[in-house]
């Protein structure tokens, strides 16, 4: 079996306390990802794994590092942002107990593993930035657009006779301080 995320191991199977360091880069062979952003098919996938041979098998543990797109879930512009995100898994040994993850002949592939914490990790309401005021409900245009703009009527008709309520002639009138 061959691929980007297949890992040799033969030299440290059934050695306990052995122990391998690998990088690997390579795209990412699909999209992974279904909500508003994902990991797009072919962009780079850094990982950098620690395989350590133990009594039920192989632990790999690492850091994956890539890059999402997709767009704001409040005012709907392209986002694209740096995701980093650390894993540790046990490839158990074949004929030992039910597991998620086995041992393969002589390697381990990683892929599932990192899709899984790739697109478990993804943000599920992605915002341009963290006080996104999102899109005008009446208008439709970006609010972080118009920020400086004025809104000449209230949104809500029932709040109509507070729009001409004013501050001003508080300040001009005395006041008895008690």
């Amino acid at each position: 079996m061959t691929g980007p995320f297949v890992l040799p191991i033969r030299d440290i199977i059934h050695r306990s306390g052995e122990m391998r360091e690998h990088t690997i880069e390579a795209p990412a062979p699909a999209k992974w990802g279904e909500g508003l952003v994902a990991v797009a098919e072919g962009e780079p996938v850094v990982i950098d794994v620690r395989l350590e041979s133990v009594h039920e098998g192989i632990l790999a543990s690492g850091e994956i590092d890539t890059e999402y797109t997709g767009i704001c879930s409040r005012c709907l512009i392209d986002i694209g942002e740096g995701l980093k995100v650390e894993f540790q898994e046990l490839f158990a040994y074949p004929g030992e107990e039910e597991a998620d993850f086995e041992v393969q002949d002589d390697h381990v592939d990683l892929e599932t593993l990192v899709r899984e914490a790739v697109v478990l990790s993804l943000p599920f309401q992605p915002v341009c930035q963290p006080d996104c005021p999102g899109l005008d409900p009446v208008t439709g245009e970006r609010l972080a657009d118009n920020a400086g703009s004025q809104q000449s009527e209230p949104l809500d008709p029932r709040w109509a006779a507070l729009q001409d309520f004013t501050t001003t002639n508080d300040d001009e009138s005395p006041r008895s301080r008690g």
